[in-house]
């Protein structure tokens, strides 16, 4: 979790797993200054568990049982690693790598390169002993979809958001970053005009190549502290800076439930709206249903500080 500002990125991802290992009363030794870090991908369903037997992943009897493995797993990675991330372990995505670079998928190594993928390292989340089959598992699920997002906005911005080909031209990084910058304070303003209550914020900007789109839940209390998962808050940064660098037409809508138990728990159903041309993101002018939430026009933002 969060609070708002943009997330910090880690790519030590150096190991990657599907297999039990021997629980371990110590850390393993290391090299002084190096960190350990743990990858594992997780089979977030029935069908795709199923489908992944072929190639020998678990040898568990049914998916309920794979996730108990996985979790026990995870726990004792938590014991010996300094760093634990996950990732969907997705069949169809995994099928493809392999495909484009000629490996056997039913070998471990095959897995192993597939989890520390550069390519897909904004799908990875840092596990801290969450319940695995409880919200860790939808969270791996959107952390998917938000890297697919992910991956379209940088291309779209020839790599400025994650280092690649654009980032060694030091002009091209600093208006990506400028960009970023003013999609973080609409993001902010938009929250402190809500004032306290949770909340959810959809965003979908008209791109080249299709729409981007973020969701992300939002908690924020009376003092203005706000908690959204860090991987929620990226996608939603991303997909505003990517509509003003590139001033491209876009729809925000913000509802919920606005309140807080300093009020005597009173809450009131909220829902506002923005649209913008491309540069400035405004009021909309006229009620908007987004994903089937209905809002009216919000606040201008240019009014909150």
């Amino acid at each position: 979790m969060s609070h708002l500002g943009r997330a910090r990125r880690n790519s030590d991802c150096t190991a990657g797993t599907s297999r039990p290992a021997v629980r371990a009363s110590h850390r393993p030794q290391r090299a002084a200054g190096v960190e350990q870090a743990f990858v594992i991908g997780v089979l977030t369903n029935a069908a795709d568990f199923a489908r992944a037997r072929a190639w020998g992943i678990s040898d568990a009897p049914d998916h309920e049982r794979y996730l108990a493995d996985a979790a026990d797993l995870l726990a004792e990675a938590l014991e010996r690693f300094d760093t634990v991330r996950a990732r969907m372990f997705h069949p169809q995505d995994f099928e493809e790598f392999c495909v484009l670079h000629g490996l056997d998928p039913a070998e471990p190594a095959a897995r192993d390169r597939y989890l520390v993928n550069p390519a897909l390292q904004a799908q990875l989340l840092a596990y801290q002993g969450e319940e695995l089959a409880g919200d860790f598992v939808p969270r791996l699920v959107r952390a998917r979809e938000n890297g697919l997002t992910l991956c379209h906005a940088d291309l779209l911005l020839d790599g400025g958001l994650y280092g690649g080909a654009g980032a060694s031209d030091e002009e091209h990084a600093a208006w990506v970053r400028a960009a970023y910058q003013r999609g973080g304070e609409v993001f902010r303003r938009m929250l402190v005009g809500a004032g306290a209550g949770v909340y959810e914020l959809r965003v979908r900007v008209d791109a080249p190549g299709g729409p981007l789109s973020a969701a992300a839940r939002v908690l924020q209390w009376e003092d203005g502290v706000v908690r959204i998962n860090d991987e929620d808050l990226e996608l939603v940064c991303a997909v505003l800076c990517t509509g003003l660098a590139l001033e491209l037409p876009g729809v925000a809508v913000l509802h919920g439930s606005q309140g807080s138990a300093a009020s005597c728990g009173e809450y009131l159903p909220a829902s506002w709206a923005w649209s913008t041309g491309g540069q400035e993101w405004a009021p909309a002018d006229s009620p908007v249903r987004l994903d089937g939430v209905a809002a009216r026009p919000g606040y201008g933002l240019g009014t909150v500080c």
